[in-house]
C-alpha cells in the first residue's frame, strides 16, 4: 500500500506544471472580470493548489525517505530521452490549460475524470520516469544499461542532473527499473 501512495503522489508531481497554468489561466480570468469567485472557480482553484502541494510534499517524502541502500554501478550505455517523453506531456498541459472551460461543470467533471483514467494508466504502467515536473527542476531522463557490483549487465531508467558517461561508475539507489537517482552522496 505504501507504494501505492508513493506513486499516486508521484504521478500527481508529474502534473504540477499544469496545475500551475490551470491555477493562472483561473486567475488571469478572474482578474480581467471574465470570471467571478463562484463555488465551482474557488474549487478548482483549491484542487489545484492542493494537487500542487501534495505532489510537492511527496517527491520531497519520496527523497527522503527512500531507503534503499546505495549500490555501485558502472554505466556501460546511456541515451537521453527526455524529450521523448516531454512533448507528450507538454500537448497535454495545452489540451488542458488552454482548451478545458473549467468554470463549467461538466469541463471540471471531465478534467478529474481524465487526470483519474492518465493516473491509472501512469500507476499501472509503472510509467514514474515520464515527469516532466522533475525535468523543469533539472533532472534529465536516461535509459541506462549498467554493470552491477556482481559483474551483470542490466537495464533501468535514471534521473540524473547532468551527463550520466559510459565508463563512470554512479553511486544509485535503485527503486525499480523504471524510476531510479543518482545517489546525492555519490
Amino acid at each position: 500500500m505504501k507504494n501505492f501512495f508513493q506513486n499516486l503522489f508521484l504521478y500527481i508531481s508529474a502534473f504540477i506544471p499544469l496545475y500551475f497554468l490551470i491555477i493562472v489561466k483561473l486567475l488571469i480570468e478572474i482578474w480581467n472580470k471574465n470570471l467571478t469567485f463562484n463555488i465551482l472557480n474557488t474549487l478548482m482553484l483549491i484542487l489545484n493548489l492542493i494537487f500542487i502541494i501534495s505532489g510537492s510534499l511527496g517527491l520531497l517524502f519520496y527523497f527522503r525517505t527512500n531507503k534503499e541502500t546505495p549500490k555501485k554501478i558502472v554505466i556501460v550505455h546511456s541515451v537521453n530521452t527526455t524529450d521523448q517523453h516531454f512533448l507528450g506531456y507538454f500537448s497535454l498541459f495545452v489540451l488542458f490549460a488552454l482548451t478545458f472551460d473549467l468554470e463549467r461543470v461538466s469541463m471540471a467533471v471531465v478534467y478529474i475524470f481524465v487526470l483519474v483514467f492518465i493516473g491509472v494508466v501512469y500507476i499501472k504502467n509503472r510509467l514514474l520516469y515520464i515527469n516532466p515536473f522533475l525535468n523543469l527542476i533539472g533532472y534529465s531522463f536516461y535509459n541506462v544499461t549498467y554493470r552491477g557490483e556482481d559483474g551483470e549487465e542490466r537495464e533501468a531508467k535514471i534521473f540524473y542532473r547532468g551527463n550520466l558517461k559510459a565508463g563512470k561508475s554512479y553511486m544509485v539507489k535503485l527503486q525499480n527499473e523504471n524510476f531510479t537517482f543518482v545517489d546525492k552522496g555519490k
